[in-house]
This record gives structure tokens, C-alpha cells and sequence, in this order.
């Protein structure tokens, strides 16, 4: 944890967290949930190249993707996780996350007819519990992960990634994060919102040490809006632990 412990990084992160809660309090009410209020132009598109400082880009999960070519048309991705096989113990696993699924798709892990060794990840995020649960399911039962060129992992997806005991991204794949709604109710009051957020945020960067991930990763994510995605760079997979620094 580069001399970091998860208590250490949840103190560090306290006044940031009351910020939030305090521009939850002042924010406006927008599609059924609480949004931080937005100042300064809108983040360019998915489908602009991401550079170092400029890694912010717009994010609708049913209208933007990778900025590359994926292997797959990214429009045909299932409405929910699918489980396929590939070949031999590689899997995929694509579509988004929704509640409930972490439970459905451990059940077909554990009864698949062979052992899985790795599964390939594609997914737009979704619901960031099932998303933690089938990652430790995942580093419980030995399985790695891996992202394809061209392929992407957006929201809460990275965290399925973390979860792989090895996890093999190949150049051009894209791994985004940003905001999360943790409750499963968004009308809520403002400071029952709060408290739901900053107990999420701290369930998410235990897991993240847990699963040999530098909880910082999460400055980016508390930090961009979830119509947003912050694109995080070859570097900065290495940063914080995704993958191994090879410099």
C-alpha cells in the first residue's frame, strides 16, 4: 500500500467527503437522485483521444464508448452480466451490472461444467455491490481477469477487475471510474444520501486494498461526476496496482 493503510486513507479523505456531502446538500435534484452541482464547460465525448491531464470525457452508458474499435460492438452488450465461454478455463463475462447479479453469476461459476481460469471483462458498470461481491468471489476461487484491446471496463466494472488474481489489460482497452450511488433508494433525504455515500465509498476502498489496489485510485472517482468517466492512463494502472509496473 506504499506505507498507506485503509485507515489512514479513510482519514485523509474525511474533509473531502463532508465537501461532497456539503454540495449534496446544495445541489440540485435531477433525475430522481441528488447530483453535485456542475460548473465550467461539459467534458468533451467518450470518442475523444484521452491525454495526459485532459481524462474526463462524458459518459452515457447507452450512447458512448471506448474511443477505440472494440472487438465487439459495444451496442450489442447485454442489458446484464452474460457468462460465455471461450475456450478451455477462459470465460467472458459482459453487459452491465445490475442488482442481483453478483448472486446469479457466482451460481453459474460454480456450476460450470469446467473451472474457469480467467474471465474477460467488457461492461459499461452498474450496481457496485454486486460488482464488490463477485470480486472477492472471483479472488476467492482463483479466477484472473483480463481486458481485450479495444475492449472497456467503465464505472463500477474496474472493481470486478481488481478482483482477478492476476489481471492482464492489454494496451488500448480503456478502464474508467467516477461518482457512485450506493443506496438503492436516491429520495432520500439529503444527509441519509450522505451517510449511504461516504459508508460506500468506504466498503469500496477496503476492497480495493483487499484486493491489492492502491484505494487512491478513488481521488478520480470522488472526483468526476457520473455522467462523466475519468480514463485512467497506462501509468496510472500501474500506480495504483491494476496491473504490473514494468518500468
Amino acid at each position: 500500500m506504499r506505507g498507506l493503510t485503509v485507515s489512514g486513507v479513510l482519514r485523509g479523505t474525511l474533509v473531502l467527503q463532508f465537501a461532497i456531502g456539503a454540495l449534496l446538500v446544495l445541489g440540485d435534484v435531477r433525475d430522481g437522485g441528488f447530483s453535485l452541482p456542475r460548473f465550467g464547460p461539459s467534458a468533451p465525448r467518450l470518442s475523444e483521444p484521452v491525454r495526459p491531464g485532459d481524462q474526463r470525457r462524458t459518459f452515457d452508458p447507452s450512447r458512448d464508448h471506448a474511443p477505440v474499435s472494440p472487438l465487439r460492438d459495444a451496442g450489442t452488450l447485454p442489458d446484464r452480466l452474460t457468462l460465455t465461454r471461450e475456450s478451455g478455463g477462459t470465460w467472458r463475462l459482459e453487459g452491465a451490472i445490475v442488482s442481483g447479479d453478483a448472486t446469479r453469476i457466482i451460481d453459474l461459476i460454480d456450476g460450470a461444467d469446467s473451472a474457469l481460469d480467467t474471465l474477460i471483462l467488457q461492461s459499461p458498470g452498474g450496481s457496485v455491490l454486486d460488482a464488490l461481491a463477485l470480486g472477492r468471489h472471483l479472488r476467492e476461487n482463483g479466477i484472473a481477469t483480463r481486458m481485450l484491446e479495444g475492449e472497456f471496463c467503465y464505472s463500477a466494472c474496474p472493481y470486478l477487475l481488481a478482483g482477478g488474481t492476476t489481471r492482464d489489460i492489454a494496451e488500448g482497452a480503456s478502464v474508467g471510474v467516477h461518482q457512485h450511488y450506493f443506496g438503492e433508494n436516491t429520495l432520500l433525504p439529503a444527509f441519509v444520501a450522505v451517510e449511504d455515500i461516504q459508508r460506500g465509498q468506504g466498503e469500496v476502498m477496503i476492497y480495493l486494498e483487499e484486493m491489492g489496489i492502491d484505494p487512491l485510485v478513488m481521488q478520480h472517482a470522488l472526483t468526476t461526476p457520473s455522467d462523466e468517466i475519468y480514463v485512467l492512463l497506462p501509468e496510472e494502472l500501474a500506480l495504483y496496482g491494476f496491473v504490473a509496473d514494468e518500468s
